[in-house]
């Protein structure tokens, strides 16, 4: 008789084969080159991350580059930009564009590089040499003169704030040609020439005059980035007019530094601060992550004034807004391990991000709780824990049950254990979620060995689709790697990403509306 271990019956479809050792040392599923390179780009900040350096980072992203078709490259620059909000990726492939389809470059370069700190990534990129070239070239050179052009002189002051390079570096590289007075006078205040002082802009003539005040109070506090002001010796009430004058993000920022300055003393400025964390417009403008905006709540002096907390919260639910609502049942897997406890954007000496990649993940959770309270949680690392063990509840917060999930102890990786518990159970449902790094080790059966067997997370997910034939997984992947524990496939869709655009993808996913390879399409759809 033939082995019956050998040639068993399978249900459903035979799964494939493992073909890649993920960074954790389990078994996996290679992305293909385009959905790689979005990973890349939707989640990296080229700093290392609990398994990859960021110099291992850019060299995939530059060799992905090299195979990869110029206009797939300049979309993907414009998705990681326009919707994953990114900064370093998005420069990093115009710098790669540069190279290899200046006049695409051209196509996408003011979509893409839209800010100050965006054109010095670019130029620092650039001159580092990684892509090929040393110099901007004839082309990128002008492309940069005719972003400062477009800029007025107050935008150009305002964004001169940071180095290496510096907006002065960029303009001494560029040599722009200035075409009224002022202009000529900020240019050569900027680089530290010679100058006519009275025709600099006005905005650059209050802060000089506020610089040089031997009065405090006496000069008003101009409306300039925060940065240039916090090196100077500073009274109440000129923290008070830096308050007043602050945009979104740096309001949200420097709560305790406000409240260290005594600048919530004031009952009318802390109503006007309130005001201005709960405004829509502004919190669109923004470009906020939702999980920023969970992070500088629970950072919060608790002698912050009750007003400002709560508009902290009134200021997430505006940022989850599009947060979709299900027909049938879901399931939410967020990823506790201990992998998840590190930053976000990577480890940056000095200056790593607060926010943890389980910050993420706890909040995706929270926020489909809160819009569809049938939706179960099972949060999982080594092991999975059940949904009634952790009491959330769909009426609490967002802030307050991604908090509980945050704070549950961390252990192993091990994706499958999530679908492992459901199928114990005979568990019925129509949409499964998975909000990890995506580096399980624990559950691999051939630890180690590329090839030869399904991951564990394949097996159960065929169990689970027998009992539930018409279920859909989406595996959302908020760290830069170049594998998945679940093969894309019909019924399997992979994305990356933590920007509020992951809810837009998973209302999409959650509608039957998205088939295999849904997020390359979403990209190759962006406008050139």
């Amino acid at each position: 008789m033939a082995s019956k271990g050998l040639f068993k019956s399978f249900r459903g479809k035979r799964l494939p084969k493992a073909d890649i050792v993920n960074e954790a040392g389990g078994i996996a599923y290679r992305f293909d080159d385009k959905h790689a390179l979005a990973q890349y780009a939707a989640t990296g900040c080229l700093n290392s991350t609990f398994y990859a350096t960021g110099e291992m980072q850019l060299e995939k992203v530059l060799t992905l580059g090299e195979k990869i078709a110029p206009e797939f490259i300049a979309r993907t620059a414009l998705y990681a930009r326009k919707h994953g909000y990114m900064k370093d990726l998005p420069a990093l492939l115009c710098a790669v564009l540069s190279v290899k389809s200046p006049g695409l470059l051209a196509e996408v370069f003011d979509r893409v590089i839209d800010s100050p700190k965006m054109l010095r990534n670019f130029v620092q990129i650039v001159r580092s040499g990684v892509t090929g070239r040393k110099s901007l070239g004839s082309l990128p050179k002008r492309l940069v003169l005719s972003w400062i052009e477009a800029r007025s002189d107050e935008q150009l002051f305002i964004g001169s704030i940071g180095n290496d390079p510096s907006l002065a570096d960029v303009i001494k590289m560029v040599h722009p040609k200035p075409k009224t007075a002022s202009r000529e006078a900020l240019f050569g205040y900027l680089v530290g020439r010679g100058h006519n002082a009275d025709a600099l802009p006005e905005i650059v003539k209050q802060y000089e005059r506020f610089k040089r005040n031997t009065n405090p109070g006496k000069v008003p506090v101009p409306n300039v980035p925060f940065q240039m002001l916090t090196s100077l010796t500073l009274t109440p009430d000129e923290w008070k007019g830096i308050a007043r004058n602050a945009p979104w993000q740096m309001t949200r920022m420097n709560l305790n530094t406000f409240e260290r300055h005594g600048v919530f003393g004031d009952k009318a400025l802390v109503k006007t601060i309130a005001e201005r964390l709960r405004n829509q417009s502004l919190i669109e403008k923004a470009r906020v992550f939702p999980y920023q905006l969970m992070v500088a709540y629970q950072n919060a002096s608790a002698s912050i004034p009750h007003d400002v907390r709560e508009a902290l919260q009134d200021a997430m639910e505006i940022a989850t807004r599009n947060v979709p609502k299900f027909d049938g049942k879901a399931f939410v897997f967020p990823d506790i391990s201990g992998s998840m406890h590190s930053p976000l954007t990577g480890f940056r000496k000095g200056s790593s991000s607060k926010v943890r990649c389980i910050d993420v993940a706890a909040l995706v959770a929270a926020a489909l709780v809160r819009t569809n309270p049938q939706t179960e949680v099972v949060p999982f690392e080594a092991k999975a824990i059940p949904p009634e063990r952790l009491g959330l509840n769909p009426r609490d917060s967002v802030m307050t049950n991604a908090k509980k999930l945050a704070s549950l102890p961390a252990g192993g990786t091990n994706c499958s254990a999530a679908l492992k518990l459901l199928n114990e159970r005979k568990a019925v449902g129509d949409l499964v979620i998975y909000v990890s790094d995506n580096e399980s080790w624990i559950d691999s059966k051939n630890y180690g060995w590329m090839g030869g067997s399904a991951t564990q997370t394949m097996s159960e997910w065929r169990s689970f689709k027998h009992r539930n034939p018409k279920a859909r997984m989406l595996c959302i992947d908020i760290q830069p790697n170049g594998s998945t524990q679940a093969k894309e496939r019909e019924d399997i869709i992979n994305v990356g990403g933590f920007s509020d655009q992951v809810f837009n993808l998973i209302g999409v996913i959650g509608r039957g509306e998205a088939s295999e390879g849904f997020w390359v399409k979403e990209i190759e759809a962006m406008r050139l």
